[in-house]
């Protein structure tokens, strides 16, 4: 008797989101590869003019933040108009932020890397190479508007090593690698 065939899964597109050195491309990359599946770095989709702000210290507004989270949407809707799944990074500190990434109002997965300000602390302290200063960390956690029940996202606590928090991940969304 021929095997049942099987519809294979619809698309989904992770959002690997929170504040700056919660461990967000760290984990993405280890999921993305555990999965086989398309990583783009949502902060490499940053104008230059973001970048430069940033970098001189300055927190970012709405209105600067508006083609970059176009580029992350665009990025999102390419994965799922092709049929395919992937992973992205970008903080999506708002709800709002969130919607817009989430156009379709269908297949993309938010997961909130979540810490507690002291160990993004020790974390932003420790990090050298990013042109996002440490001064910065406070609006980051001003700005968080922490995803809703109604929203597709997961919360995930960032404290254990970044291969087990990508276990963690993969555990809660029921995806095996």
């Amino acid at each position: 008797m021929p095997a049942a065939s099987q519809r294979p899964a619809p698309p989904v597109v992770l959002v690997l989101m929170g504040v700056s050195r919660s461990g967000k491309t760290t984990v993405a990359r280890i999921i993305a590869e555990r999965l086989g599946w398309p990583f783009e770095e949502g902060d490499a989709l940053h104008p230059p003019a973001n970048v430069a702000k940033m970098a001189a210290g300055h927190p970012l507004t709405d209105e600067d933040r508006a083609p970059w989270l176009a580029r992350v949407a665009d990025w999102v809707d390419a994965r799922l108009a092709a049929g395919e799944s992937g992973v992205i990074t970008c903080s999506a500190l708002k709800r709002k932020y969130r919607a817009l990434i989430d156009r379709r109002g269908q297949g993309v997965q938010f997961v909130y890397l979540h810490g507690t300000r002291e160990l993004i602390a020790s974390r932003l302290a420790a990090r050298h190479g990013h042109f996002m200063p440490s001064s910065l960390l406070d609006s980051q956690f001003e700005t968080l508007e922490e995803p809703a029940a109604d929203e597709p996202a997961i919360r995930v606590e960032i404290g254990a090593a970044p291969e087990a928090v990508a276990a963690d991940v993969l555990a809660a969304l029921g995806l095996a690698a």
